[in-house]
Order: C-alpha cells, then structure tokens, then sequence
C-alpha cells in the first residue's frame, strides 16, 4: 500500500518557483512530505535546517521559508529586490502552511523581511524572520543573511563533556550577562564583543575555579534592558556583541579553557513588539486568542500556544539549534513555574481551567516532557535546568517516569531561607532556626542547583554585600559565611557575577562588575574565599559525589539555636572520605564547642571562612584537632573546636 506521507505535495517544487518535477539542483533543503508531517505533527526538531534563510551553494541564490498558514500571499523583500513586495513571492508547500521560495538575486549578508498578506481583515504585515540566524542591531528589526560556517577547535572537550555532567560531579557556575560583565572605559564604556570577551572570560573563570558559566539569555531582543528575557530572534545571538561566528569563537574558546556553556532560554514568553512573532500572519499564531492564556500580565508579553503542534517544533528545533549549531552544554528554561499554572499570577476569573477543571497547564508539561526527552534523545551528554519556583513534584525526574525530564531544578527555597535568615541581626536567629535547617526535609527529593542569581541583586534588593547585617567586617564575614554554607551543603552552585567582588550596590545592566574592588583587601579576600571554595568542592569527593544523594549528608547537630550553630557530615563513596562542617551565625567566638564524629583520629582545618587571607580574623583550630573519646550526639567520638565568629570551617577526617 502506497504510504501517502512519503509523497511530495502536489505544489512542492512550485513552491520553489521551479516547474513539478525539476528541484533546483543546488538546493539541499526541500521541503520534504515527511517534514511537512513531522512540523504538523509537533515533532520536528530541526527546522533551522529547512525554514528561515540559506544561501545556495555557488552564489545562486538565497531560499527562503517561513509559517505563515493565515496568509494568502507571502513575499521576501530585501536590500537586493528594493524592499519591492512583487520581486520574490514565496510559494505555500500542500496544506502545511508552509511558504518557501528562491530569490535568485539575493546574497550572505543581505537584509530582508517577509512581507504577508492576511486573510484576517486583509491586513499586510512586515515581519521578521522566526528563523533568522543573524538579526539587525536594535532598534533596527530586518534579518540578515548569514551562514553558520565555523572550524571548531574543541573536540576534545565535546568527546569528554558528558564525564562533567554527572550528579556525581562538581559543578560551579559563574551566571553573567554579556554587557555588563566588563566594559572599556576608554572606548565610551562600551561592552566588550564576543572575540574580546572570550580569553577573558575563560581566564578569569579558571582562575577562580568556575567549571561553567551560565549566559543570560543571548538570543536576540528588542530591547537591551530586558536582559534577554524578552527574545525575538530564537535562532539569532544578539548582534550587539557580534556575528554569529563571534559567538561560535566565545564558545570555543570556553571549551578550550575546560569551561561548560549553559544558555538562558525563555519559552515561557515573548514581547509583543509589531515586527516579531505576535500576530505573525495576522491572526495569533504562536499565542493563545484569548488573553485568558496568551497575555502575560507581570511581563506585558504574549505566551506560547504549548498546545499547537507547529509551536512545539518551533521551540524545540530552538533549543536544538544551540545545542546543534553552537555546541552549549546546556539550556537553562526560564520561569518554568509560570508555565505550569494557568493560574499563574492571576486572579479569580482571570485564568482558563484545563479540560479536567484543574489549574495545571496540561499542554505546557506534554511540551516539557517532549523537550526534554527530545534533547537528551540527540544529545546524552549535555543537561537542562529548570528555574522552577514551586513544589512541583518530579521536576528532575526522568519524563517515562512521570517526571518533568530536567536534569536539574533552581532551589528556590534554600535560596529564599538562607537570605531571609542571614539579613536577621545574629542576636534574633536564634529564633529562626528552622530558616536555616529547613531544606534538609527536601534537598534530595530534586537534582538541585543552589543558585545566588541575577534575580537576587536587582530591584531594590541591594547587592549581597548590602543585604548583610552589621559593620562593614560583619557584613564580608555574613558574606563570607553564605558562600560557605553554598559550597559545602549539598547541590551544584551558581553565583551571578559581581558576588565574588562582594560588589557594593546592586547589579546595574548599563554598568560593569566593580574590577576595581579585586585591589580592596576585604573584597580581594571574598575572591579569594571563591576560588578556594571551588578548588575544595572539586578536589573533596565528599563534598561533590553524593550532591544528589541521601547518602551523602548527616546532621550532626541542628538543633542548638540557644548558640545559633549547625554542623552537618557529608560522606565520600570511599570508606573514611567524610568531612565535617560547622557554622557559627554569631559574632561570637565560641570555645571548646563540642562536636561529636563517627571517627577517633584527626581532622584537619580544611576550610576557615574567617581565615585571615579571605580577610577575616584569623581565629580557627591551628590545622585541625585529634578526636577524642568522648561520645557526644549518639556518636563515640567527639572533637573540642575553636567556632570563629560569623564563620564557616571544614574540617577533612584524615586517615591514619
């Protein structure tokens, strides 16, 4: 029996505006019934290889394709036709709503838009390509054409990237956003390009002990000041930095370095400026109708239409695409809670139900399931994030079994907790204990990141730094203290940038990190802290290998709020590999502080937050301290410490 998917529409070589039966020669990229099927089925992942703009070998022309299935016609128009709607008219392929064509004058580095003509009312819009590999510099809205040709240099770190990812494995993520990291003062403060940034970047990340960075969204936007989180080029890194083999080069050269690249994506949204997808060929497209499920209200944006089939390639043929074409590591999906609800950030009567009356987004967790059985399906070796606000259960959990498919999920709590503990004055924890001992009930019900992002630093919330309570040497020690508790508790860490500085006011997106504060002794001293911190985390098994694991972590004691101290074991997988930590939240130094061990013999000084190189005052255990044989906490062995005020210190059990 003939199997009617695998034959060609009846218009699909018109569609290329040559006659049936003779496709143009040169053009590798027809658009075949299985892609038609696949796109209208929901399940095509590699759409930037048939839509979008691409030159045909030998300078014959560009072919063009773009969805567009409320259009009666569709054109290209362009720098090389005069922006003339009548030059090159695309062509609709069979039913998919799909509209390709060849215009043979146009070249690599042309500037075009698709010109529709709708049905809705007759209206002709001008739009941007959805595809678009390279975008005009804002404010200006054309797309670019532009082949993805680049010489990789980084096969060693693409063969040996998937040992990185492991839950088993250190992971330290340094979060910045690409123009505001540096800035060069004697060039009008303008941000660094992709080429200038790259040796920089990946220096200062091994200097400091980084193992990724995590790049706020790069992924074109109108608008500089939304940070990224308003993408209208999906396909597209923002030119403001360069082409995209100047983000190819960044990424590379990362590699090179032993740095893992994880982009910030945002499929949860997107702005509803006039040239982009919002009310693409006149009708809503890539949105939701009704306002009830499309419109945004905390963002004034459009949302995705997770329920339509074409919508779904879309998104996943994008984060394949940076996955593909630009090797990241990994894809960090933004505000994913705002995707599950229906009822998220609104009132009564301002939502939809799904079709069981329940406030989940049914088609949203079908999206983020298929998205992510999708990208570990192509790529095992590379990982996703949720950030992810709620208690959702089984967000890093595998999606046949039921969960959401991440590889790992924000811990938003601990995050929340330990901030809202450490802004107390030490004199008023001891009655918010439980801030601090809370996420020991869940830390392991997820594969968490604990993350000090961005989101911490902005909006009135001042800096870390500024966020500390107490004098100037209160507030680096309390800081000092937070990046210790971060390091040693279990999870993967991220740090937005300017927290290694102890940057004094908040993150500004037209400024830079403070570079200035790297010569400041106490600021020096919390750089310091963090390349320690990093050097310890990946060199002690203990404090990496059992990250996602129960097995990895014992309370020793988190009861005594009366001296507001915790200590805490975290277990190696070899027998003896245990180091013990110990937090002290007041300003207090607190003698012979009795902790009891599973094992007699010594236990070095690791670790001391309050060590007088990371600017603190020196007070600590000279080394280490001998076990003695004294039970204390249901064990047999127990060590007499010296508690450094506001104070971190990690002490290694070291076998005889």
């Amino acid at each position: 029996m003939t199997n009617h998917l695998l034959m060609p529409p009846p218009n699909a070589q018109q569609a290329f505006g040559h006659p049936p039966g003779q496709p143009h020669a040169n053009d590798p990229g027809l658009i075949s019934a299985d892609d038609q099927y696949w796109f209208n089925e929901g399940t095509h992942a590699h759409l930037y290889e048939k839509l979008g703009a691409h030159p045909l070998p030998g300078g014959e022309g560009v072919r063009f394709g773009v969805w567009a299935p409320n259009a009666r016609a569709v054109s290209v128009v362009g720098d090389w036709n005069f922006w003339s709607p009548d030059a090159d008219r695309l062509s609709p392929v069979g039913s998919s709503g799909l509209w390709v064509g060849i215009a043979p004058n146009a070249r690599d580095g042309a500037h075009y838009k698709y010109v529709i003509d709708s049905h809705a009312g007759g209206r002709r819009l001008e739009k941007t390509d959805p595809f678009g590999f390279r975008q005009e510099q804002p404010p200006c809205t054309a797309s670019i054409v532009h082949g993805l040709d680049y010489e990789w240099s980084d096969t060693d770190w693409m063969r040996t990237r998937g040992q990185r990812h492991g839950v088993d494995r250190p992971m330290s993520i340094y979060e910045l956003h690409l123009g505001s990291w540096r800035r060069v003062p004697e060039d009008g403060f303008r941000s660094l390009n992709y080429r200038e940034m790259a040796p920089r970047l990946a220096e200062y990340c091994n200097r400091l002990g980084f193992t990724h960075v995590e790049l706020m969204p790069v992924m074109e936007h109108p608008l500089y000041k939304s940070w990224g989180y308003q993408t209208t080029g999906y396909f597209a890194p923002t030119s403001r930095y360069g082409t995209p083999q100047d983000f190819m080069f960044l990424v590379d050269t990362l590699h090179q370095g032993g740095i893992g690249v994880i982009l910030d994506w945002v499929p949860s949204h997107f702005p509803a400026d006039a040239h982009g997808l919002a009310l693409f060929d006149g009708t809503h497209l890539f949105e939701h109708a009704d306002p009830r499920e499309g419109f945004h209200p905390d963002w004034k944006s459009m949302i995705f239409n997770y329920g339509r089939h074409e919508v779904r390639s879309f998104l996943i043929s994008s984060a394949m695409f940076w996955l593909d074409k630009y090797h990241v590591d990994g894809i960090r999906v933004d505000a994913v809670a705002s995707m599950l609800y229906r009822d998220y950030s609104r009132k009564e009567g301002e939502w939809v139900p799904n079709r069981f009356g329940g406030r989940e987004n049914l088609e949203a967790i079908d999206f983020l399931r298929q998205l992510n059985t999708t990208l570990y399906g192509a790529f095992p070796d590379i990982v996703t994030f949720a950030e992810e606000s709620t208690a959702w259960p089984g967000v890093s959990r595998p999606a046949h079994l039921g969960g959401l498919g991440f590889g790992y999920k924000w811990d938003m709590g601990w995050m929340h907790d330990t901030l809202r503990y450490l802004e107390r004055e030490p004199i008023h924890r001891k009655y918010h204990h439980n801030e601090i001992s809370f996420r020991a009930v869940y830390q392991f019900s997820e594969n968490y990141i604990m993350p000090l992002s961005h989101d911490e630093v902005v909006h009135g919330k001042g800096s870390l730094l500024d966020r500390m309570p107490g004098d100037d040497w209160q507030r680096l020690a309390n800081l000092r203290m937070l990046y210790g508790l971060q390091w040693t508790q279990p999870g993967k860490k991220l740090l937005f940038m300017g927290g290694e500085l102890a940057q004094v006011p908040e993150w500004d997106h037209d400024s830079s990190v403070e570079w200035h504060l790297e010569d400041v002794p106490g600021h020096a001293g919390i750089a310091a802290l963090v390349g320690t911190l990093n050097d310890l985390y990946k060199r002690e098994p203990a404090l990496h290998e059992h990250d996602c694991d129960p097995e990895g972590f014992e309370w020793v004691d988190c009861t005594d709020s009366e001296s507001t101290v915790v200590a805490f074991l975290r277990h190696g997988r070899v027998a003896g590999g245990t180091v013990l930590v110990v937090a002290n939240f007041t300003p207090v130094v607190r003698d012979n502080y009795r902790v009891g061990v599973p094992r007699g013999g010594f236990w070095s000084e690791a670790l001391n937050t309050d060590a007088e190189c990371f600017g603190g005052s020196g007070v600590g255990n000279l080394g280490g301290v001998e076990a003695q044989g004294v039970p204390f906490h249901g064990r047999p062995f127990s060590l007499g410490l010296t508690l450094p005020p506001l104070s971190v210190i990690v002490l290694r059990f070291e076998p005889s």
